[in-house]
């Protein structure tokens, strides 16, 4: 039996609805921003940097900013809350960025791919 495509509007717009729910988890590459936004606030980093507002440290939006586009930028920022190297804060002092203390890779991994995805 040979069956006939039409094009009606309410199946369609169901349809690009479906797809669009369905896939718009993947818009943040996977990334549990709840889970991510919960570990920044226990390990003090939203002491000195806001998501949208700068404080000692960078906004994590303006950190996105910055490594947009740049391939390396996730390996960086991992590397960068766990290694501790010094940072300039804004009022030109040199500090030692704070270690992040979990060993968790995901947790780490998904906290800097938050970042990276803010907009």
């Amino acid at each position: 039996m040979k069956r006939e495509w039409s094009c009606n509007p309410a199946h369609l717009s169901a349809a690009v609805i479906t797809l669009v729910v369905s896939f718009a988890p993947l818009t943040a590459a996977g990334v549990d921003a709840d889970a991510a936004e919960s570990l920044a606030r226990r390990e003090s980093c939203l002491k000195c940097h806001g998501i949208d507002k700068n404080k000692d440290g960078p906004a994590y939006k303006e950190v996105a900013a910055k490594y947009k586009g740049k391939p390396d930028a996730e390996e960086h920022l991992i590397e960068h809350v766990k290694s501790g190297k010094s940072v300039q804060m804004r009022s030109g002092e040199w500090e030692d960025h704070r270690i992040i203390k979990t060993r968790d890779e995901a947790a780490i991994r998904n906290l800097v791919q938050w970042i990276l995805s803010l907009e």
